[in-house]
């Protein structure tokens, strides 16, 4: 609780009052290793917090290939946002790498939370902010930039997972087949 309330703290400013009544709106899980969070074909409720473990985000193609939108450690937030806001069933899986710790923030609850502490909706929109700069930068990035670059770019900005993510799922994250990443890794380790 301690990693939401100052991971929150680093975007708006709630009394402990407050904070202690965001916190009774929330419940925390456990989830072992290759946990299935929030399902394809489902309508996603829920946005999840993570204060331990690993969570990926992702969906399968036609061709039954899986294509990774998100990762998320300690401190991230994440949700099959479309779906969340829509209302809809959505088409990604959120599943456990690790054996994970979330605080669950259901959306009926978020938006409960909207009216009682108005601040929250200040943080949740400088989340979301963030977030589509991210996604708009990883856009770009996906259209103009090598698939080394995308890698090196990774490895930068996300130096913690690298050793925490399969290659596979970090091939399918930058775009790539695992062969042709095992081949570009080994390349750029000669050079």
């Amino acid at each position: 609780m301690y990693l939401l309330t100052e991971h929150i703290a680093q975007h708006v400013r709630l009394s402990p009052e407050e904070a202690a009544l965001f916190l009774a709106h929330t419940e925390t899980r456990r989830y072992k290793a290759k946990s299935v969070l929030q399902h394809a074909g489902r309508v996603c409720t829920e946005t999840y917090f993570i204060t331990s473990g690993l969570v990926r985000s992702f969906y399968i193609n036609d061709n039954i290939v899986e294509h990774i939108l998100h990762f998320a450690c300690e401190g991230w937030w994440i949700s099959d946002m479309y779906s969340l806001f829509s209302g809809k069933p959505g088409d990604l899986f959120i599943e456990t790498l690790e054996d994970t710790e979330v605080i669950v923030l259901p959306k009926a609850q978020q938006e409960l939370l909207y009216q009682q502490l108005p601040q929250l909706e200040r943080y949740f929109r400088l989340l979301a902010e963030n977030s589509l700069v991210a996604h708009q930068e990883r856009l770009r990035d996906n259209m103009s930039r090598s698939a080394e670059e995308r890698f090196e770019k990774f490895c930068k900005r996300y130096p913690s997972l690298i050793q925490r993510v399969p290659q596979k799922q970090i091939a399918s994250y930058i775009g790539v087949t695992p062969e042709f990443f095992s081949k570009m890794k080994g390349k750029m380790l000669r050079k």
